[in-house]
């Protein structure tokens, strides 16, 4: 896993990372977007056009967010790798970790 999308994302889902991503690989979860760390190629494409600044190259992804790296991850266990966001389309659930949050 390279690039992470952390705590800001959530329920802004702005998609501006999306539309830079070359391989498709941010998905929309309920609340927010996640990475999939099979598919992502470390371009770093996403990171800058984040609003919110939620998108972080893993190994400078602050202490308090350290649970999104696990988010990410155990995010796709139910689907693996499908290969292209846009396939698979917006997914209406999230990690319990994002569940657990209050609504903005």
């Amino acid at each position: 896993m390279t690039y992470v999308v952390a705590e800001p994302c959530i329920d802004v889902l702005d998609k501006a990372c999306i539309e830079e991503c070359p391989v498709d690989c941010l998905y929309e979860g309920g609340r927010m977007l996640y990475i999939h760390p099979d598919e992502c190629v470390d371009c770093g494409a996403c990171e800058p056009v984040c609003p919110v600044e939620a998108i972080f190259y893993v190994d400078d992804l602050p202490d308090q967010w350290s649970v999104y790296v696990t988010a990410n991850v155990e995010f796709f266990e139910e689907f693996g790798s499908p290969g292209s966001a846009a396939k698979l389309g917006k997914i209406n659930r999230d990690h319990p970790a994002v569940d657990a949050l209050p609504r903005a």
